[in-house]
């Protein structure tokens, strides 16, 4: 990566906007907005505890990841169709060819649909139909994450890895969500051993309001590749020697981390720490319709708590493709395009 970028303070927010990224960490229910919940709720005739949009928007303020999923689970309810799921994925995928990623990994909530008897093909081929026409219209690859929801129990998971296997080829791999307190990693210790024999990847939230020691499980328990936030490791100091030894990337979350009460501010946040630490750290918006801003706002807004600099946006950029489960050919391609931004800022 250049060594002499020269971004004044004021063009700073620019450069970010521009700069070509990945997004790793996203829920795509997270970014159903109240303007699509309300239509479709509409169309589909579901009735919904809240009179307006507005209404539905001043409920967006969480005391804790509980809080939280109670709202975006209600909202989740609207969607009962495969158009419902590809409106859902292509609203997003409009907006993350705004924020210029060329690269993004959607997870997304089966049982969340499959519990109301939606079923799951609806859910993954929506959001496959979606991906696939942002490849071909927006220049965007698109890859789907399976999540298990980690407050059910591993036989329910089980249940949803198996009615998924008819569809194999269409995601790349599982990750566990949901409310972390009290279900730590080991509980879905035999599934993600089977997804695993099954070659699909790997990754799991763990070290957001769970302790550094579920990080530590699911890297050796459940296998993974990657940490879904994971801010917490800096307690523990093994573990930052871990996680730099084998280059386990991180996908933080800074408003998500915010709105969650994980951190107190954004000034707060530590991810200069961790970048300082030499770990593989990437931004992401996790829930953005939630949390106040996709994925371009999350690096405006916290370059500006933490007076981060364009060198850092770089590094940021260079990992989320380094991270990403794209081919070599793709993650060659992808640093070809930040190399070349990068050139047009140089002085």
């Amino acid at each position: 990566m250049p060594s002499h970028l020269q971004v004044a303070p004021e063009q700073l927010p620019g450069f970010l906007r521009g700069l070509p990224k990945a997004e790793l960490h996203i829920h795509i229910e997270g970014s159903l907005e109240p303007e699509l919940i309300f239509a479709l709720a509409a169309r589909n005739r579901v009735s919904l505890p809240y009179a307006s949009v507005d209404e539905l928007r001043a409920a967006y303020a969480f005391s804790d990841l509980q809080s939280f999923l109670d709202i975006y689970y209600a909202g989740a309810s609207v969607l009962l169709t495969e158009q419902d799921f590809f409106e859902l994925g292509w609203a997003y995928l409009l907006r993350a060819k705004a924020d210029n990623i060329l690269h993004t990994e959607l997870f997304f909530d089966p049982q969340t649909h499959t519990a109301r008897g939606v079923p799951i093909a609806y859910v993954i081929d929506g959001l496959r139909r979606a991906g696939d026409l942002a490849e071909a219209e927006l220049g965007i690859k698109v890859e789907l994450i399976l999540c298990f929801l980690r407050h059910l129990d591993e036989a329910d998971a089980f249940k949803t890895l198996e009615a998924a296997t008819r569809h194999i080829g269409k995601f790349v791999g599982v990750g566990l969500d949901s409310a972390e307190r009290g279900n730590p990693p080991e509980k879905f210790e035999r599934v993600f051993k089977v997804a695993r024999m099954m070659d699909l990847r790997l990754v799991a939230h763990a070290g957001e309001e769970g302790p550094p020691a579920y990080i530590w499980s699911a890297l050796d328990v459940l296998g993974v590749e990657r940490i879904d936030h994971g801010v917490r490791a800096l307690e523990d100091p093994a573990l930052v020697q871990r996680l730099l030894k084998d280059q386990i990337p991180l996908t933080v979350c800074p408003l998500s981390n915010i709105k969650l009460r994980v951190f107190d501010t954004l000034a707060k946040h530590n991810l200069r720490a961790l970048l300082e630490a030499g770990l593989v750290v990437t931004i992401n918006s996790d829930d953005p319709a939630y949390f106040g801003g996709y994925l371009n706002q999350n690096y405006v807004d916290t370059f500006a708590a933490l007076g981060l600099e364009a060198r850092h946006a770089v590094t940021l950029a260079d990992h989320s493709f380094r991270a990403s489960f794209a081919s070599a050919a793709q993650k060659s391609a992808y640093t070809e395009r930040l190399q070349a931004y990068c050139a047009g800022w140089m002085k």
